[in-house]
């Protein structure tokens, strides 16, 4: 009984040591319009499009904060108009993390509608792991959506780059 009341007195103080890429991503509504079966695509972008161009990249990794390969990301987001395409697959696609846990999407950057916030909507999935389903959005635009869902944003040589990095359990 001693030696269990020891290694429970002592349990909290080893685990500071693990190190930790903070909480697992938050999940989020999926919404009426995801369509599954979208390409493999890293860019979505149309040169026809009044919106501005959009490049999202980011690192997805495990909470013990290694990177995590073979994560495939999903994203679906409205056009310039806040409309959905569900007969096809524009602004619709599917991109694959690198070996060192990156992914890279470039897009064209979404607008607000019908008292929604700006947003990108993105499955993920692990290798035989779980889906996550979350959305992502941005700054000063993100009403009453998890603050932890806010990419950062600048612009960069005339385009509007956002990142955000995944924790996925």
């Amino acid at each position: 009984m001693r030696a269990i009341l020891i290694f429970l007195f002592c349990l909290p103080l080893a685990a500071p040591a693990q190190e930790r890429c903070g909480a697992p991503t938050p999940a989020d509504m999926e919404g009426p319009f995801y369509k599954p079966g979208a390409p493999a695509r890293a860019s979505l972008a149309e040169a026809g499009s009044k919106a501005e161009k959009l490049l999202l990249a980011g690192v997805v990794r495990s909470a013990d904060c290694k990177a995590l390969a073979g994560v495939t990301l999903d994203f679906w987001h409205a056009d310039a108009d806040g409309s959905y395409d569900n007969s096809g697959y524009r602004y619709r696609g599917v991109v694959t993390s690198d070996a060192e846990g990156r992914y890279r999407l470039e897009t064209n950057l979404p607008p607000p509608y019908m008292g929604r916030p700006r947003h990108i909507h993105v499955k993920l999935q692990r290798p035989g792991g779980k889906i996550l389903t979350t959305q992502l959005y941005f700054p000063g635009e993100s009403r009453g959506a998890d603050k932890a869902l806010v990419v950062k944003l600048e612009r960069r040589d005339g385009v509007q780059a956002a990142s955000f990095d995944f924790v996925l359990f």
